[in-house]
C-alpha cells in the first residue's frame, strides 16, 4: 500500500504536461512523512524493500522474504494501473509543430 501512494503521488506530480515543478518534492516528501507516520506502527514504515530484505537475509530469516519483493512490485503496478485507468492511455506530443504554430505553451 505504500509503495502504491509513493507512485501515485510521483506519477500525480511529474507527468508530462502535469509537472508541478518544485511543488512536486513537496507533495512527494509530505507523502513519505504522512506514510511513515501512518505505517510505523503497522510495519514499521519499510517503505524501502532493499533496506528490510537485506537484514533478514543476512539474520537467516527466510520465512517473509517473498513480501519484500511482491509487496513493492504490484504496489507500483497497481499505482500505474489506477493512473492508466484515470488517465487513459498515455498521448504520443507530434514532433514537428504544424507550419505558424508556437512551441510555447
Amino acid at each position: 500500500m505504500l509503495t502504491a501512494g509513493l507512485v501515485s503521488v510521483i506519477l500525480g506530480t511529474a507527468s508530462g504536461a502535469r509537472n508541478i515543478g518544485a511543488n512536486a518534492a513537496l507533495a512527494v516528501s509530505g507523502y513519505i512523512i504522512l506514510a511513515g507516520l501512518w505505517a510505523a506502527a503497522v510495519s514499521g514504515a519499510s517503505m524501502n524493500p532493499a533496506r528490510s530484505l537485506g537484514p533478514a537475509l543476512i539474520g537467516g530469516h527466510w520465512t517473509d522474504w517473498w513480501a519484500y519483493v511482491v509487496g513493492p512490485v504490484a504496489g507500483a503496478a497497481l499505482a500505474v494501473g489506477f493512473a492508466w485507468v484515470l488517465r487513459g492511455h498515455p498521448v504520443k506530443r507530434p514532433t514537428k509543430l504544424p507550419k505558424g504554430a508556437s512551441s510555447s505553451r
